[in-house]
């Protein structure tokens, strides 16, 4: 486990590996939040 977190964040990869990653996370909560605030703007009216 200590190897792989010196690779995931000493290594190019690595840190592009890191970025994708929590991009992806980040772009989903985005998309799951613009919803649910479209949807619940609806319900009011």
């Amino acid at each position: 486990m200590d190897v792989l977190m010196k690779l995931l964040f000493t290594t190019d990869i690595g840190l592009l590996s890191l970025f994708t990653i929590v991009f992806l996370i980040g772009m989903g909560l985005f998309i799951w939040w613009r919803i649910n605030k479209n949807i619940n703007e609806e319900k009011r009216g």
